[in-house]
């Protein structure tokens, strides 16, 4: 394998492995707050609303976005650590 290949399938690893960790907090938030956990975080009041009818509504929603704007900056930086991003001037790409 060459230098080359190598460097993209660390790339690769790092990228799914932040898709994994990303994923699990997003279910444990969407799928635990909101429904399992659900009796017991109704005994906390959020506007008015039980805390697990709010997860369930409305939380895992901003969970969901937050993390994808925690995944954009990742994606970035780690672009940048491989030399695969693009660059701000919109000339050609670098590192491919």
């Amino acid at each position: 394998m060459s230098t080359s290949d190598d460097r993209l399938q660390r790339y690769w690893q790092h990228n799914l492995r932040y898709l994994a960790i990303l994923l699990s907090i997003w279910f444990v938030v969407s799928y635990g707050a909101g429904i399992l956990f659900v009796d017991q975080l109704d005994s906390i009041r959020v506007f008015g609303f039980g805390l697990g009818f709010w997860f369930a509504q409305q939380g895992s929603i901003y969970v969901f976005v937050i993390l994808i704007l925690v995944y954009v900056k990742l994606m970035n930086r780690l672009d940048r650590r491989f030399d695969v991003d693009e660059p701000a001037d919109g000339g050609p790409e670098r590192g491919r």
